[in-house]
């Protein structure tokens, strides 16, 4: 059984988004060993300078780094790849069968991931071109670990 890990900046903090996660965490259970660390984001000020910017994503990417399996990271990044449903289900199939079977995906804050955290990814992953709220992230990459599942096994969920 493969372990996947989220690592994500920040909780949670409505309540519906937190039921959604719970929601998709309890049905990859059957497939999957999965854990959420959640790790605190720095301080910043209401107007941030690009130096305490550039500081907080130096921070962050260091705990997020002392986090990780080192075995396989895919890192959540608007610069990522694009893929389908179908192409990231054969992606997670691959790693887990010739790579790795643990997978770390790493979600940053709202101002992303530091270059450090980029580098040491395996695979860097993007959700779309689109800008979705930061929280929402999480959700959707649980759908999307799940749908794999049913992709893979060829459930009815993925039509």
């Amino acid at each position: 059984m493969i372990n996947i890990n989220l690592i994500c900046i920040g909780k949670l903090k409505e309540q519906y988004l937190r039921d959604a996660c719970a929601e998709y965490i309890k049905r990859l259970g059957t497939f999957c060993k999965i854990t959420v660390t959640e790790l605190s984001p720095c301080k910043l000020s209401d107007n941030p300078s690009s130096a305490e910017i550039e500081s907080a994503l130096r921070d962050e990417g260091k705990r997020i780094l002392e986090k990780t399996s080192n075995e396989y990271v895919i890192a959540m990044c608007i610069e990522g790849k694009q893929m389908s449903s179908e192409d990231l289900s054969e992606k997670i199939n691959d790693i887990s069968v010739n790579k790795s079977g643990k997978i770390d995906f790493i979600i940053g804050g709202s101002y992303g991931l530091s270059d450090e955290v980029k580098s040491r990814a395996d695979f860097r992953l993007s959700m779309s071109k689109m800008t979705f709220p930061h929280q929402l992230a999480r959700v959707m990459l649980l759908e999307q670990i799940y749908r794999q599942f049913m992709i893979g096994g060829g459930g009815k969920y993925h039509k």
